[in-house]
Formats: C-alpha cells, structure tokens, sequence
C-alpha cells in the first residue's frame, strides 16, 4: 500500500496552494460581503488547467487523475469555499456527464470551451418538489420537429445566474416514471424561452450564485440529448457520485482552513498569563480536528483512486462526502468556541468558515442520503 503522492500530483497540490494563497485568499473576504462572482480568479483557474482537470487535452482539460482533482478542490477550498465550488460543479457536473456520456460532436462544441476555462458550466437537477427524490422531477422536454421543447422551474442550480452551458435533466416520457427522465445540453446564453428566475440570498458561499432556472417553451437541437433517451437517472446517480469527491474536498478545504487559524489564534491568544494552546481542552480541540480531517482525506483520496482505476466508487464517494461535511462542519463550530467572542465577529474568517461548512452536509445529496447510499451498498454486497 503506497500512500505517497506522484510528483505531478505534489506539484498540482504546490501550485494550488500557491495560488489559493497568494490571489484568492486576499480577496475571499471581499467576494463574501459583496457576492461577486469570482469571474477573473475563473479565468485564471481555466489557465491553470483547474477547470477541466480530469478533461483530456483534444477536448481543452488537464488530462489529470481524480487524485490530483481532489488535492486542487480542497487547497482552492482552504483559501474561498465559494470559489471551490465554482470550480467543483464545472469539473463534476457539467464536464464529467458531457464527457462521459456525450459524443464527440457535443464534446467539441460543449465540452471544449468549458473545459478550457473560456465558459462556465452547471447542473440543473433540483426542483422545488424535487430534490433527494429525482423521481418527483416535473421538468418535461417535448420532441417537436428538430429539437426539444423544455419547460419547467430549476431550482437551486450553482452557478446557474452566471452559467454559459447547462446540463438540463427532464422528463421526456412521463408513462415510465424514473426510466423517462432523460439528459440534455442547453446553451443558455443562446436559448429563446429560457431565463434566469431568483438568485438565492445564502447563509455562505455567497460568491457562488444560486439560481433558479427558468425554461418556457425553450427549444434546444435534436442533437443535445445526452446520450440515449431515458438514461438520465443512471447518468444522474453516476455524475452525483463523481460530484460528491468535490463536495468532499469541498468540505476538507474548509476544515484546514479552520484548523489552521484555530492553531495560529490559540498560540497568541493569553489568558490566566499564558497562551490558550498550553490548556488541555484546547490542545484536545485542535488534536480532534487534525485526526479527524487527515481521516477525512485518506476517505476522499480512497474514492479517488477508484474512480481512477475504473472500479465502483459509489459507497466509497458518499462515505468521503459524508464524513468530510460532518468533520468540516464540527471542526468550524470548534474552530469559533477557541476564538470566543472574535469567532463570531467578522473581522476573523472563522464565522465565515462555519457558514460555508454547513451547505456541504446538504448539496450532492444530503447526509441523510449519503447514509442510505452507504447502507444500500452494504446490504447489497450482504446479499450477494
């Protein structure tokens, strides 16, 4: 068993770091007071390969592993969670389907410019009646001639409001229930019918727009169904899986991002004559902290090397999820009780690390969720 990273790999994680630290970091708390979408740090990631990372190079990506993909996520989520996130949907839930299930064609044309950096991507699965529950799905597209006809409300949509491209799942045949739902690419900025309804006001990441999509009577290409008529819950349920080691990562970022200005504050920070990291309930925190986000990533990289190797990765993907979310968020409500009073006061980042942490328990499928995937696993290999 080798857990050592390959030199590209420690190059990636290096370069990120770098980067997170010297140009994100800066500005994370201006992007959160003011919810700017990072647009020119967008850019400056789709240069640096960050926004199509496991997209070979003929379609404009890095042609990098899940690993390295992972290790990105969490150092860009260390230095802005809402910048993370950004860049977490575009790799998983728009690149990964329209490379995975799209045709050449549609890679070129859809694929390549996000990839690339050039364009944003997103996911639109949730509705207002539909969301742990895809089979609730209200969303219709109509074949009419040459094209689709898509009406329906999207809701809670990341990066919907700034979004070039769009993965649009619909029901195209309503008689069959889930086996009707299928997937279609939409180019938002060029579709008659389609707009952009409520922007979410959030309680974190709220660099990151939350959009309400709106499709009346929107008419997309024959050509942009994704893969076969009917296939997209399976597509869904795999694209969720590949979009949770995001998530996780997500959620890791935050996490050493918390732990480590629990560390700096309680080094200076005195009280009774001596600095709060020589007490042992402090040094108990911080120990809890650092075991259970190195845990954390050993889970997240787990999952990674099995979607690299091309072995099922489900179970793997929601237990790293899950676990990540749960630590980042104990970790950020410990990370405000060391700083006291300053932990909940806006001049430290720390309360914006708990606001950010919590919403990684609930997208890419809530905890609740991630359980009943992991014990689905467990009993089917029981059975089996």
């Amino acid at each position: 068993m080798n857990f050592e990273l390959t030199e590209e790999q420690k190059m990636i994680r290096e370069m990120c770091r770098r980067f997170a630290e010297n140009e994100i970091k800066p500005v994370a708390a201006r992007l959160d007071e003011t919810k700017a979408h990072p647009a020119q740090l967008c850019q400056k990631m789709g240069e640096l390969g960050l926004m199509g990372i496991a997209i070979p190079e003929q379609y404009g990506g890095a042609a990098m592993d899940y690993i390295s993909y992972v290790l990105a996520v969490s150092e860009i989520s260390k230095a802005c969670a809402s910048t993370g996130v950004i860049m977490s949907v575009n790799n998983s839930l728009y690149c990964f389907p329209v490379h995975t299930f799209g045709t050449h064609e549609q890679k070129l044309k859809y694929l390549t410019p996000v990839a690339s950096g050039k364009a944003v991507g997103c996911y639109a699965l949730t509705e207002a009646g539909a969301g742990s529950d895809p089979a609730s799905m209200r969303t219709t597209a109509e074949p009419d001639g040459d094209g689709w006809v898509i009406n329906g409300e999207k809701k809670f949509i990341t990066s919907g409001n700034v979004a070039d491209y769009c993965v649009v799942a619909a029901v195209t045949d309503k008689k069959k229930g889930y086996k009707g739902i299928s997937s279609l690419i939409v180019d938002l900025k060029n579709t008659p019918g389609f707009s952009v309804g409520r922007v979410e006001d959030k309680m974190g990441i709220k660099a990151s727009g939350t959009a309400e999509l709106v499709f009346n009577d929107a008419r997309v290409p024959k050509e942009n169904l994704l893969g076969e008529r009917g296939s997209g819950l399976r597509q869904m349920l795999t694209t969720l899986d590949a979009g949770r080691l995001g998530i996780g990562a997500q959620a890791l970022g935050i996490g050493r991002a918390v732990l480590e200005e629990a560390l700096d504050y309680a080094t200076v920070r005195e009280q009774f004559g001596k600095p709060i990291s020589s007490f042992q309930a402090i040094q108990w925190k911080l120990a809890d902290m650092a075991t259970e986000l190195d845990a954390a990533e050993l889970l997240l990289l787990r999952a990674a090397w099995l979607q690299d190797h091309g072995k099922p990765f489900e179970k793997a993907s929601a237990m790293a999820k899950m676990y990540a979310s749960d630590i980042a968020m104990r970790a950020a409500v410990e990370g405000v009780q060391i700083l006291g009073g300053y932990g909940y006061c806006k001049d430290f980042p720390m309360e914006r690390h708990m606001r950010d942490a919590k919403i990684c328990q609930i997208y890419e499928g809530t905890n609740e969720i991630m359980r009943l995937v992991i014990a689905s696993n467990l009993l089917k290999q029981k059975r089996v």
